[in-house]
């Protein structure tokens, strides 16, 4: 089962990804040129956050399926120590879901917002900072 997870996790964060940094930069090309919000940025925002709460999904049941998640009774604080524990079990879900928060804020900031530019710019500015935060804790050295 765990391997499972893992596979789909790891597979479906490519996904993420490719609709974070499409989102981000529509936005941002958009906000830049000055130029209208439409339904299908609606629909790329709106896919983005679909996308990584289903990732965040993914992620909470690999957090306890995985056999890293017994170093909390084996290491107790000595996860902190312990560079490797402390990235699978601390620094990467909190990042993380910190991103996806930030990507649930843009979207409900940018649909309170009544103008183009505003909603653009909202979307851009919190779905590039999840997208920063992302690519921050990805394990890259495992990952590709």
């Amino acid at each position: 089962m765990y391997e499972t997870i893992l596979s789909l996790h790891s597979y479906w964060a490519y996904l993420v990804l490719l609709v974070i940094i499409i989102a981000a930069f529509n936005a941002i090309i958009k906000t830049v040129g000055s130029k209208e919000y439409s339904a299908k940025d609606f629909r790329i925002s709106l896919f983005t956050l679909i996308v990584s709460h289903i990732q965040l999904l993914i992620g909470i049941v690999l957090y306890f399926v995985s056999p890293r998640f017994d170093l909390w009774s084996e290491l107790g604080g000595g996860v902190m120590g312990n560079s490797l524990a402390r990235f699978y079990l601390v620094e990467h879900p909190f990042v993380n879901i910190l991103g996806v928060a930030l990507i649930t804020i843009g979207y409900s900031k940018h649909k309170k917002v009544l103008t183009s530019g505003a909603k653009l710019k909202k979307i851009a500015i919190f779905y590039s900072i999840a997208l920063v935060l992302f690519l921050s804790r990805i394990p890259w050295n495992t990952w590709i």
